[in-house]
């Protein structure tokens, strides 16, 4: 009997109804994985090939420069150096690929880092007053073992070569040993009060120096702060030398013989002392002071932090310091000092100075050092100098530590690339290198590094505020940039004369990128700035001098302009191809208010541009009526179809860039056409620019159910107070103007004074020449109070307000948000704070630059009236004021509703969670291309989510991902056949090339709420998934993971998920990433391999992994930190200098330091804590079947270790019991022979 199919009679009910002939199509909130009610069985029968053990979370690597690095250290034998951090990270780098990070749990800023030299080792000082000991021998370091001191602060520390013993100096002026290898702490002690003179009435101060002497390593220099130096004599038990200067000490240097020591002090100066004679100095040199006659005190001269005395066998000793310039000299940048013999070099930084190390031939502190290079660590940059010529140069550093050269405001990230991309860019940028390195091999070569197996061309972009555009070669999990290009040369510079002008459009970094849309096929890169302006840009191999292409664009959405349905009958969103300037008609007034005026002036010579990205076309957005344009909230390029298209809050723009023209410039509303699914009303004629009387805030006006429901739940009442402002209230509406960058809308509940709303000073980083706002595109303020007639509230809740100047460009780097949770209501506030400025919200006014100060609390209610649009409650007063285009996707598909065949279309997404679908008709042959006109129109096609659209795709109906069609790259200034045009190669990607399952594909859409899976050309919902109801969806790519494509989404809340595709099935759900900084927010991207990134830093990129393949690989691709190298053996001295005592004499410091000989540390001045290393160590060293086995070794090992305590804890007992019973026997004896009144 034939099976009856109830879905089959349901779908033909939906197609005979009348409702399925329109363009708008709704999906039931139906469940994931099960097909929503009017689906064809075919259109479900997608064989999906992942399952959640393909998934897992694991970081892979970091780059960049470690953020407030702390702390310098060398392994001179091992050759790797490792940099500590204020936040407690340990970077370790050795050769290029040889690059760990490690983090402390506690993130207590490093102090001190000192290498056990060749041992595979690190030991961490950190503010917390702990020390760490990490093992460097395996892939991944982890802490062996930890001590916390409790009673004291830990101020300096030192590892003698080949010795096992710590030298600890506190805050107190004490002085204790550790054991490195148990990390115990040992009895000997060195107290302060024992080690300066008796007669001595003041506290020494802090240890700020130890070592041991390199003549007899049975003698260790103490140096305290307050200037005085001991010689303690470590078998002795007591001082054998005491030096005393006024001035207080920054740090201490042996001369190699250890007969005299240098000394670094606060007042610029140098002192050198004998041990023949420690009353005073034989030398005292201030190398930066003037010369003074008449035996004057030489002029006082800032701190010399930190010398370091080396000798050569070959020349004059080299002293190297830190600091000491002269006071009068102001504005002197941070340098190095070199004083080789009698020449003085000063090397002049552009950042201070945290620590440097001079990095000698030899290990041994009592042979000739032979210095060869300084390793010197800047605030925010790491240099290397070469000693060995004359001049100093600087060694080409190999890791890449400029990503921060200027700040970062976005990225992208492309797996996979075609492999003749990352050859091609770098060898055009290679010419532009920085000349005058040294021309020896950089000195850090530590470690080996070997080409994983998983190996494919992945290429990172990176926008910047100085408007440049750096690539970067991602292969195999290093860095390393290829071509560096900037966008600013294509503009005018600004002239001192209009400095005031400019002023009033763009604070600063009117270049700074915001957004960046490359197509690696093609190689075109479409990039957006802050001054509402797109460059597209075409690859060349050759030099070309040519002019650049400016159109001017005017996107208009102003309240005034739709006065009747009479007065917009002629006006035409649609423009004829050969009009450059598109929109409403210019209009200057005779009070010279700004009108058709780009924000930037277009270089109008011919350019010579240099071979690489050669710029084609500039498109920018222009004032309206005095107001600067919207920013771009989107962008989207496709290279076969020859179009670009971008939108704002104002509407949507297509430009043709083969042709050089304007197609669409069109409002949001217009968009709709007759199919706009909201209640809509008219507004009244324009009257004048003067603000109506009474209307000082906006009103509740009605808003539609489904508006309601494409809200989060996360948005707060609004306060029912308002603040007031003291400041006047402009005559414009104008000065109400919000930002709009972001997916998300945001409310303002007081809009009664022109001022800008920032975020607090204790929420920015101090990253030096970023002191602006993030703008984000989609936020849209609002406001509760007054209420106002119906007409005027419908004008400003459709339109809303205008946009303010623009300010200057805050990167992606520069927020850090920090939550009080002191008093509730502040809590509260600070929440809300923190969703606006994940989005980098503000609200600026026209008059900025003129507002006067205010107070905290006037700062604080400013703050507070910021808040998340997004209840669902029906009854909410929150309201969206306009309706930004939040993503764009090119892509062939079916315009319309049943179509028959496939055409390019324009996906559009709005913060509404509307979808457009814009039909493109594109002429057919290549020469027709080149002259005709492309139409493009309003497909009709509307489809709903719920929250702004973040991003779309599509997928065949095998379930693999259909890549957009292309171009295939061409060089447009090639020698050959020069006279000939050559043809376009176009590449488009059929969803039934390959299949013969049907003719039908999926368009997958994301929302910042929920996604959703559309049949085309049914248009019928097959699959819908509620991602999240608590958060929202930041960032969401469709991706490729083994040999499968999936939804990986990450949310404000931290979570990262991906979705299998088409059922939307959840495959992961991990807590993963605590969004604490609003820079993870603008800069996390996901790529495919199952790869994504963020900047976790301001100078910092981390890349992380959800493949379970790539972290199961993961091992083989990092480099190795430790490998086996003979220590170097020490110099044959001779004969007589050993007999007269010129080499270091050793002795046994287990002897000394044993428990035997100094007994046990008390308990209450230091904890043991154990490390988790080994384990952790084993898990990702090994895996399959040798790690479960290693594993299980380890836990019998445990085992037995836990056994042997409690065989040692009974023998105590045994002992204790014993013991007892002996003294209860004498006891007994004696007793015995007693009567009773005796006892």
């Amino acid at each position: 009997m034939k099976k009856f199919n109830f879905r089959k009679v349901l779908d033909g009910l939906t197609a005979s109804s009348p409702g399925s002939a329109s363009g708008t199509s709704t999906c039931p909130g139906g469940t994931t994985g099960v097909p929503a009610v009017g689906v064809a069985p075919k259109e479900t029968e997608v064989q999906e090939t992942l399952a959640s053990e393909n998934f897992q979370i694991c970081k892979t690597v970091r780059h960049g420069f470690p953020y407030q690095p702390t702390a310098l250290a060398f392994d001179p034998v091992q050759k790797i150096v490792a940099i500590g951090t204020r936040t407690g990270g340990v970077r370790i780098l050795g050769r290029p690929g040889v690059d760990c990070y490690c983090q402390h749990d506690s993130e207590a800023a490093v102090l001190q880092l000192q290498f056990p030299i060749n041992e595979g080792a690190l030991v961490t000082a950190c503010a917390d007053d702990t020390l760490h000991l990490w093992n460097l021998r395996q892939k991944r370091p982890a802490i062996l073992h930890s001590l916390k001191f409790n009673r004291e602060r830990i101020t300096f520390c030192h590892i003698p070569f080949q010795s096992k013993w710590l030298y600890v100096g506190t805050e107190r002026g004490n002085t204790h040993v550790v054991n490195i290898e148990s990390f115990i702490l040992s009895g000997y002690i060195i107290m302060w009060n024992k080690a300066i003179e008796l007669a001595t009435k003041t506290h020494p101060g802090p240890v700020v120096h130890l070592s041991d002497s390199p003549r007899d390593e049975g003698k260790m220099l103490i140096g305290f702060e307050s200037g005085t130096v001991v010689l303690w004599d470590l078998r002795a038990k007591k001082p054998d030398f005491r030096f005393y200067y006024d001035e207080a000490i920054h740090s201490v240097s042996w001369h190699h013989e250890g007969k005299q020591f240098m000394c670094s002090h606060s007042d610029g100066s140098l002192t050198m002392w004998n041990l023949k004679n420690t009353a005073k100095p034989f030398q005292i040199t201030f190398p930066h002071a003037k010369s003074q006659r008449d035996g004057k005190k030489p002029d006082p001269c800032k701190p010399i932090l930190k010398v370091e005395y080396k000798t050569s066998r070959s020349s004059e000793p080299f002293i190297i310091f830190s600091g000491g310039l002269s006071y009068d000299k102001a504005g002197r940048r941070p340098s190095l000092t070199i004083m080789h013999g009698k020449s003085i070099t000063v090397l002049e930084m552009d950042h201070p100075i945290v620590e440097f190390l001079t990095l000698c031939e030899t290990p041994y502190p009592n042979e000739f050092q032979e210095p060869y290079a300084v390793v010197v660590l800047l605030e925010k940059d790491f240099i290397v100098v070469d000693l060995t010529q004359s001049h100093f140069p600087i060694f080409e550093n190999p890791y890449p530590m400029d990503i921060h050269e200027s700040p970062v405001t976005c990225t992208a990230y492309f797996a996979d690339c075609p492999p003749e991309l990352i050859p091609a860019l770098y060898s055009v940028g290679a010419k532009h290198k920085k000349q005058g390195y040294s021309n020896k091999e950089w000195p850090v070569s530590g470690g080996t590094w070997t080409l994983g197996a998983q190996t494919y061309p992945e290429i990172i972009i990176t926008g910047h505020a100085d408007g440049s555009i750096k690539f970067w070669d991602g292969s195999a999990i290093t860095l390393e940039m290829l071509y560096k290009l900037k966008t600013s040369k294509v503009f005018e510079k600004q002239k001192v004369g209009e400095g005031k002008q400019v002023a009033e459009i763009v604070e600063e970094d009117p270049y700074a990128i915001q957004m960046i849309s490359w197509c690696p096929e093609s190689r075109i890169l479409c990039v957006t700035g802050i001054s509402a302006h797109v460059i597209l840009y075409r690859f060349s191999k050759h030099e070309a001098t040519t002019e650049i292409v400016s159109l001017e664009v005017r996107l208009q959405n102003d309240v005034e302009d739709i006065i009747t349905p009479e007065a917009t009958e002629n006006i035409s969103p649609y423009t004829e191809p050969s009009q450059p300037i598109t929109g409403s008609p210019s209009n200057v007034s005779p009070e010279g208010i700004k009108d058709s005026i780009p924000c930037l002036k277009v270089k109008s010579r011919p350019v010579r541009m240099p071979q690489g990205y050669q710029a084609e076309l500039v498109i920018q957005l222009v004032w309206v009526d005095g107001e600067p344009p919207q920013q771009i909230a989107s962008l989207a390029v496709n290279s076969a179809y020859g179009l670009v298209a971008f939108g704002n809050s104002n509407g949507l723009a297509v430009v043709d860039f083969i042709q050089k023209t304007v197609l669409l410039s069109m409002g949001t509303i217009d968009l709709y056409g007759s199919s706009d699914p909201y209640l809509r009303q008219l507004r009244s004629p324009r009257r004048s620019k003067q603000l109506p009387a009474g209307l000082s805030e906006l009103s509740d006006s009605p808003v539609s159910l489904e508006l309601e429901r494409c809200k989060s739940p996360t948005s707060v009442p609004p306060p029912t107070t308002s603040h007031n402002d003291p400041r006047t209230f402009p005559d414009t509406p104008a000065n109400v103007k919000a930002s709009h960058c972001s997916p998300v809308f945001y409310l303002l509940d007081n809009v009664k004074g022109p001022r800008k709303l920032s975020l607090p000073t204790d929420l920015k980083t101090d990253l030096d020449n970023v002191n602006g706002h993030c703008t984000s595109p989609t936020s849209q303020p609002c406001s509760t109070g007054k209420r106002v007639s119906a007409t005027e509230g419908a004008k400003l809740n459709r339109w809303g307000p205008s946009r303010p100047p623009f300010r200057k460009a805050q990167s992606a780097a520069c927020m850090e948000i920090s939550l009080p949770a002191s008093h509730t209501e502040v809590g509260y506030a600070s929440r809300r704070a923190m969703l606006q400025q994940l989005h980098g919200i503000s609200i600026y006014s026209q008059d900025e630059h003129h507002s006067a100060s205010y107070t905290w609390s006037e700062k604080e209610s400013r703050d507070n009236s910021f808040s998340r649009s997004r209840s669902s409650s029906v009854s909410s007063i929150d309201k969206e004021s306009k309706e930004t285009i939040t993503a764009l996707y090119f892509m062939d598909s079916y315009g319309r509703k049943n179509d028959g065949t496939l055409s390019p279309c324009l996906w559009v997404g709005t913060s509404l969670g509307v979808v457009l679908v814009i039909s493109l008709n594109l002429p057919s042959g290549e020469e027709q291309r080149q002259s005709e006109p492309v139409m493009v129109a309003p497909s009709g096609t509307v489809l709903m989510l719920k929250g702004a659209v973040l991003t779309f795709s599509s997928v065949d109906c095998a379930g693999g991902l259909i890549h957009p069609p292309y171009e295939v790259w061409r060089d447009p200034n090639s020698m050959d056949d020069n006279e000939k045009p050559r043809k376009r190669k176009l590449v488009t990607f059929s969803p039934s090339s390959s299949q013969d399952m049907g003719d039908y594909h999926f368009a997958v859409i994301c929302s910042e709420k929920q996604a959703k899976v559309y049949s085309l050309p049914s248009q019928n919902c097959l699959y819908a998934h509620s991602i999240t109801e608590s958060s929202f969806v930041l960032r969401a790519d469709v991706v490729t993971v083994c040999n499968s494509v999936c939804l990986a989404c990450f949310c404000a809340n931290g979570h990262i998920m991906t979705l299998s595709l088409p059922s939307l099935r959840p495959m992961l759900d991990v807590n993963y990433l605590p969004l604490t900084d609003m820079r993870i927010a603008r800069t996390f991207c996901f790529t495919n391999g199952g790869q994504a990134l963020f900047l976790s830093s301001p100078t910092e990129v981390q890349r992380i992994t959800f493949s379970q393949e790539m972290c199961e690989n993961l091992q083989d691709m990092l480099g190795e930190l430790f490998t086996p190298v003979e220590t170097p053996e020490a110099q044959n001295r001779g004969f007589l200098k050993g007999l007269f005592g010129g080499s270091g004499q050793t002795f046994d410091r287990e002897e000394l330091f044993g428990e035997a000989a100094a007994g046990k540390a008390s308990r209450s001045l230091a904890q043991h804590i154990p490390g988790p290393g080994s384990m952790e160590g084993m898990k990702a060293a090994a895996g399959g079947v040798v790690g479960d086995l290693a594993r299980a070794r380890i836990a019998l090992d445990e085992r037995g270790q836990r056994l042997g305590e409690l065989e040692d804890r009974t023998a105590a007992m045994m002992g204790s019991a014993e013991s007892f019973s002996k003294h209860a026997h004498e006891l007994m004896l004696k007793c015995k022979d007693k009567k009773w009144y005796q006892l």
